[in-house]
């Protein structure tokens, strides 16, 4: 374990042992409570009984004003401590709101650094001279050795599912692991059309592959031939679990939530991998604000049930080239 590691190992067992200490002080202000109120009692009473009495309570009397004395002693102090645990609380709860935006923020950080290499990936293939001869002249003899190259790349990253390259109508011509796609039409998909429209790269969004039986992000480039004519597209498909690694390694509590959101709201990456896909955070005033494109912050807010959260959040800044994708971090600690 690094000592970055252990740090913030520690700082959430930390936090975990505050808010314990929290609700022990609060348990024991109310045993005080309890204790005032039963003095005040105590006191009304014996004020009571030397009434009753006379000149023969008269020092009942004077130990009844010292009881009362102390009951509103004790009620003074004790109002004073609920005001200095409540001031406590407060400064758990900003130290929790601020970690969790850390997080957020470091988790979209590494996200981003992780697409940025993605991103540079597929453009820095686009340019290999074997590819570019085959879309300048298309042979089976040619097919055959991109496929070899696609295929090693596939082997030697680790994180692709497979690489497809399509021609200008968008028909794949190349494919590296699933030659079952060879010659499928892509000129329907929303990345060949973004892609044929920008002849720029494109990052498609977070999606269940029917293909590939698993969420995936496509990325894209335009294939140039050696005079800037774009001749065709390379397409690569990510591994996603890649990203689940980076989410699974955050330190946050074992009660905590750590979500990824398209731009939408929509989760793309949690913990709980039946979210991805399905659970939809766009109604929580931190989503909201991340949406907005609020770099980083914190939010306190009750659920349904009526239970209070602290939410960290920290949308895509992008890394280098890569703009992002205006995906955001969502940290979610319970109070």
């Amino acid at each position: 374990m690094t000592n970055q590691t252990a740090m913030q190992t520690d700082m959430s067992l930390l936090l975990s042992e505050l808010m314990a200490s929290y609700d022990k002080m609060l348990g024991i202000v109310k045993s005080i409570e309890m204790i005032t109120l039963q003095t005040e009692i105590l006191s009304l009473n014996s004020a009571v009984e030397a009434a009753r009495a006379g000149d023969a309570g008269r020092g009942f009397n004077v130990v009844a004003k010292e009881i009362k004395k102390l009951a509103e002693s004790s009620a003074r102090s004790n109002n004073e401590s609920v005001e200095v645990i409540k001031s406590i609380q407060a400064k758990v709860n900003e130290v929790i709101g601020v970690r969790t935006a850390d997080i957020a923020y470091d988790v979209m950080d590494k996200i981003d650094r992780n697409l940025f290499e993605r991103n540079s990936d597929v453009q820095a293939w686009a340019t290999f001279a074997r590819i570019i001869d085959f879309v300048e002249a298309p042979s089976e003899s040619r097919r055959e050795e991109v496929t070899v190259l696609l295929n090693n790349l596939v082997d030697i990253h680790e994180v692709y599912y497979d690489i497809y390259i399509t021609d200008m109508q968008g028909k794949l011509i190349a494919v590296g692991i699933n030659q079952d796609m060879l010659g499928k039409d892509m000129s329907k998909k929303m990345w060949y059309n973004d892609s044929i429209n920008t002849q720029m790269p494109v990052a498609a969004d977070v999606h269940y592959s029917d293909t590939i039986k698993d969420i995936t992000v496509g990325y894209n480039s335009p294939i140039r031939d050696r005079t800037g004519v774009m001749r065709g597209i390379l397409s690569t498909r990510f591994n996603w679990s890649y990203v689940y690694d980076i989410i699974d390694h955050a330190k946050v509590s074992a009660k905590g939530e750590i979500y990824v959101i398209n731009k939408n709201g929509l989760v793309i990456g949690s913990r709980q991998r039946g979210d991805v896909l399905k659970k939809d955070l766009s109604k929580l005033d931190a989503v909201k604000r991340a949406m907005a494109g609020e770099a980083y912050g914190y939010a306190f807010e009750k659920d349904k049930y009526g239970e209070m959260s602290i939410i960290g959040y920290a949308h895509s800044h992008g890394y280098n080239a890569y703009k992002g994708k205006d995906w955001s971090v969502i940290v979610l600690e319970q109070i």
